[in-house]
């Protein structure tokens, strides 16, 4: 029988223990969402997933370890199903200052992605909720079917001031859950209604279904979307990004949105040196070919979690590349796995990174990429009339 370990040193001490798995009852609560059981420890590599492991997140008390009972008989544990949990939104709309991103507010629908890349900077943001930022990214999800009603809400409040909403900066807004969920199509069914800017990041197909939105909004300047294409090689797609589209089935999303009339930018995002920067010129090719105008890059980030959960999965898929990877990320970052401050984390500093962005520049002007796209229009926001609203004579 397989019994869970629990013990994780804290400023307060360290708490052990001992549980039974069969007999577990140990319950997760996050804020906002019904309490869940907690779900099965995990022995073996699991299929379809990115992470390796399932370490608890940095803000909790306790660890959970798989430790073998001593019978001979291995156990087979039930296949891992992803989770999903419903929290209600108080607000939608969250705002920042850094001053190396193109935009100052964002919205996310989900909490968590089943994309399950494997280099995913946000999978710390999971810590929050009292989940790992490992297996539990990508297999506990959270979904906020009220995001649209907030949307509406916080659009019309008289003290909010237009400015372009990005969708999709920290998990993807048409990962396999909006499919049955459909919060990121009802948001931008508001977005439209308001005559919002809005920026979209995906690799998820599933935004072909919205082009009914999108074609429109994109005829007024009102919407352009960034297709993250980080390999053209399938198969190691498939082991970074188990869950995600495959290269070619992106830069058939590009095509769709190019004819649609919606602009489109190649990201070739995240640049991983020593496995996929050779490719830098490649991506950029395919993307304008496909029908793309503008193009962006970053440099791979390991931020908190995602470092270890990284060098798990160099160990095991590409042993022979990670101390070359490694060594070239800690000489962009100072001798760190990353470098948090602002004009550092995106493309770190250093010679190697100067030598991609000339790289990037130089086959920008070739290929005829721009690097700056045109301004989405603010000027045509305006709040529909409510139910009950007085009606305009002019």
């Amino acid at each position: 029988m397989l019994h869970i370990t629990a013990a994780k040193a804290r400023a307060g001490g360290q708490i052990g223990g001992v549980f039974c798995l069969a007999q577990c009852s140990l319950n997760v609560l996050v804020s906002g969402m019904q309490t869940q059981p907690l779900p099965p420890l995990i022995s073996a590599r699991p299929v379809g997933r990115g992470a390796r492991s399932n370490d608890a997140g940095r803000f909790e008390p306790l660890e959970r370890v798989a430790e073998h009972d001593g019978w001979e008989r291995e156990e087979e544990l039930p296949p891992l199903r992803t989770q999903v949990s419903l929290e209600t939104a108080r607000s939608l709309i969250s705002y920042n200052r850094s001053p190396d991103l193109p935009f100052d507010r964002s919205i996310n629908p989900y909490r968590g992605c089943e994309h399950g890349c494997s280099y995913c900077f946000a999978r710390p943001s999971h810590a929050y909720l009292g989940l790992s930022p490992g297996l539990d990214f990508e297999t506990r999800l959270v979904a906020r079917p009220n995001a649209a009603e907030v949307l509406r809400a916080e659009l019309s409040a008289r003290r909010y001031k237009v400015a372009p909403i990005a969708i999709g900066t920290n998990t993807d807004p048409y990962q396999p859950l909006e499919k049955t969920h459909a919060i990121t199509r009802a948001c931008l069914q508001v977005l439209a209604e308001f005559n919002h800017p809005v920026a979209i990041v995906t690799r998820g197909a599933l935004i072909e279904r919205d082009l009914d939105i999108l074609a429109p909004m994109a005829a007024r300047g009102l919407v352009r979307v960034g297709i993250s294409l980080t390999t053209l090689d399938a198969a190691l797609a498939r082991r970074m990004e188990p869950r995600a589209p495959s290269p070619k089935r992106r830069l058939a999303m590009i095509r769709a949105l190019n004819g649609a009339g919606v602009p489109v930018r190649v990201m070739t995002s995240p640049l991983i040196p020593g496995l996929t920067d050779h490719e830098l010129e490649s991506l950029l090719a395919a993307g304008a070919e496909a029908g793309a105008d503008t193009a962006s890059w970053i440099m791979l980030r390991l931020p908190r979690e995602v470092s270890p959960l990284w060098q798990e999965w160099l160990a095991e898929h590409a042993p022979a590349r990670a101390a070359k990877v490694m060594a070239r990320l800690r000489e962009m970052h100072g001798g760190r796995d990353y470098d948090p401050r602002w004009g550092h984390r995106m493309r770190g500093e250093g010679e190697y990174a100067q030598m991609i962005a000339k790289r990037f520049r130089a086959a920008c002007k070739r290929i005829g990429l721009a690097q700056e796209a045109p301004a989405l229009r603010c000027d045509l926001f305006r709040v529909p009339p409510q139910p009950g609203d007085q009606l305009s004579l002019f």
